[in-house]
């Protein structure tokens, strides 16, 4: 099976979990925000190839030939930046919907973590979907289960770090070791993403139409699950 090199990226909601528990009766609510979020947080990722909604997760993913480290590890840090405040737009879009259940107005708590690697991968179609494989796709999901003691975060792999070389002290990052389950003690990088994207701008008040056009969306996304047509997603599993 043809092997290439690839860029990995993974972006979480941090709080999924909670968020659900916590909202079970309006459930179809707050899985439709969840839904809505991670879309906008997939088209913000605009050079990367969406690979798999992973439940509470996005797994993308990028070909690296022809770019070198420094490239590589500004690809992830842009791309995480215009992923954020993707979704903590949306996120505020949705508690200023017109709804006011809990799903739609207690969306505070949820924020947005990534971790990324560079490594070889090869392609998988079963049932035309198409999946990434190898030990590297294994590698960075382990990354999701970490001691990082911020709550969003960019985590990258040693092999990611170090190859942009001269670019790394562009973008400052805090070493941390961490022991991944079939692999073993590995050294990572973290950044808070504020530290490279700055404060969030305020978002603007949506106008009335705009306010009754969520709330209608919001109806609309959850009408399947509240008619038991759908059932929610899981969070993501580490691999």
């Amino acid at each position: 099976m043809a092997t290439r090199r690839a860029l990995l990226l993974i972006a979480d909601i941090g709080g999924y979990t909670e968020y659900m528990q916590a909202h079970r009766s309006i459930l179809g609510h707050a899985e439709a925000a969840t839904t809505r979020m991670l879309g906008k947080v997939v088209d913000a990722a605009r050079d990367f190839d969406l690979i798999e909604i992973e439940g509470d997760a996005a797994f993308l993913s990028r070909e690296v030939d022809g770019l070198d480290g420094r490239a590589t590890l500004a690809a992830i840090t842009d791309a995480a930046v215009a992923m954020h405040r993707a979704f903590h737009v949306q996120r505020r879009l949705v508690e200023l919907n017109m709804c006011p259940c809990e799903s739609c107005t207690q969306t505070t708590d949820l924020k947005l973590k990534f971790v990324a690697h560079v490594g070889e991968v090869a392609t998988q179609t079963i049932k035309r979907r198409r999946k990434l494989i190898g030990v590297d796709v294994i590698f960075v999901h382990r990354l999701l289960k970490n001691p990082v003691p911020v709550p969003e975060y960019v985590l990258v792999s040693e092999d990611l770090y170090q190859g942009a070389g001269a670019a790394a002290p562009d973008r400052p990052m805090q070493e941390i070791s961490q022991d991944l389950e079939g692999i073993g003690s590995v050294r990572t990088y973290f950044v808070e993403v504020d530290d490279i994207a700055g404060p969030l701008a305020p978002v603007p008040d949506p106008s009335w139409p705009q306010r009754l056009g969520g709330t209608l969306g919001m109806v609309g996304r959850g009408l399947p699950y509240m008619l038991r047509r759908r059932r929610p997603r899981e969070a993501a599993s580490a691999h």
